[in-house]
Parts: C-alpha cells; sequence; structure tokens
C-alpha cells in the first residue's frame, strides 16, 4: 500500500444490523426494542457507523429519522 492511502474498512456486521432495523422500524426505540438492545447503545452504534462510513446516514428531524441520500445508498 502506498503511503498516504488508508485501508478499506467494512463495517461491522452488528452495526449495519443496528442501521437496517431502524430503517425497517422507522425509529430508534422501535428498533431498540426489536433488537432487544437499550435506546441508548442502538444510538451510540449508528453514531459508530456513521463515523466508520464518514458520511451522515439519517437526519434528525424533530423527533424522528430520515434517510439521507448516503442512508438509502447503503440500503441498496
Amino acid at each position: 500500500m502506498s503511503a498516504g492511502r488508508q485501508p478499506i474498512t467494512t463495517p461491522e456486521w452488528d452495526l449495519i444490523r443496528a442501521f437496517l432495523a431502524v430503517v425497517d422500524a422507522g425509529s430508534v426505540t422501535a428498533a431498540a426494542e426489536l433488537l432487544g438492545i437499550s435506546q441508548p447503545t442502538l444510538s451510540r452504534q449508528l453514531v459508530a457507523l456513521e463515523t466508520q462510513l464518514a458520511t451522515t446516514l439519517f437526519e434528525r428531524v424533530g423527533r424522528g429519522l430520515r434517510l439521507t441520500n448516503a442512508g438509502t445508498g447503503l440500503i441498496e
């Protein structure tokens, strides 16, 4: 690998699973309940995934979430 190039990393499956659960459930709270984890834990997993991918996957709208273009692309 040449100097200055970052290795390509694949996000952990648990983070992808958390993302998909939120998409399917429609909210972090409902997804956390489905996954059997706390809402703060699921929120941290979403932040970790967004950090790994260096992009925002959801827009926080009021008390809800809306997928960004990057989030939609990840589903596809």
